[in-house]
């Protein structure tokens, strides 16, 4: 057996685990008819505009959490713990990047949802993936954490998590991670809010239509919720709601 150090590239990701410790999630999944999503998608992409598939997830679920102040929420504490609800709505994104020569997963906040449409989530997404981790002022506190001692690096941490009003500046209100890029169908993750939302790939499945049997692109959807803020009926009108608006996805 050879051993070496933890790399400092991957502080961040053991702190946050560290954090969510106290997540109690459950997982529910869907399947979205993406028919709508398809089709938007090629034709922006025919009018030299370019539309993510994450970016039609979070302009969805930004407008269903708008309804849903319970689930817009945070948690802090054990014994006796504190629950916030908030007036904004913002989402934490993972990115898959690559920072001093190694791979990791790294997060943008897009904030202030509720007043943004789904070219300014694109603009947002867009503008941090042209962004060099390694010099980028949006990861710079990321690039802190590596400097200080770990026992200190840690600790600091920890206290910007407490922050339970700043939220959603720091973590979103909800979070959502996308591995649709590669031959995944589905999977359920933490994101350290109330709601987070994994997308799969979208694919060609048989479906039925008025009676009949089809083929569409299929998207498959979960949604991992933290029982401790809100119940499994809430979380899943949450994800019916937002399957309904990618469904109904204009052109």
């Amino acid at each position: 057996m050879t051993g070496r150090p933890f790399p400092t590239q991957r502080r961040h990701t053991l702190f946050f685990l560290d954090q969510t410790r106290d997540f109690a999630p459950v997982h529910l999944d869907t399947e979205v008819d993406a028919t709508a999503v398809v089709a938007a998608r090629s034709a922006a992409h025919d009018a030299g505009l370019r539309r993510s598939v994450v970016s039609y997830v979070v302009h969805a679920a930004a407008g269903v959490l708008a309804k849903h102040p319970e689930a817009n929420a945070a948690i802090h504490g054990r014994l006796d713990p504190t629950v916030a609800t908030f007036d904004t709505v913002s989402a934490k994104v993972t990115l898959d990047r690559v920072l001093d020569g190694h791979r990791v997963v790294l997060a943008t906040v897009i904030p202030d949802l509720e007043h943004a449409g789904l070219a300014d989530i694109q603009e947002h997404l867009d503008r941090v993936a042209a962004q060099d981790p390694d010099t980028a002022e949006e990861f710079a506190g990321i690039r802190a954490l590596r400097l200080l001692p770990f026992k200190d690096a840690l600790d600091r941490f920890r206290a910007v998590a407490g922050l339970l009003d700043r939220r959603p500046e720091i973590t979103g209100t909800f979070s959502v991670t996308s591995l649709g890029h590669r031959a995944v169908d589905g999977f359920h993750s933490v994101g350290g809010t109330t709601v987070t939302l994994g997308i799969g790939r979208i694919a060609d499945r048989p479906v039925v239509r008025d009676g009949a049997l089809a083929v569409a692109p299929v998207l498959r959807l979960s949604l991992t919720f933290d029982h401790r803020v809100i119940d499994g009926a809430e979380a899943a009108d949450v994800l019916t709601e937002i399957k309904d608006a990618l469904e109904a996805v204009p052109a």
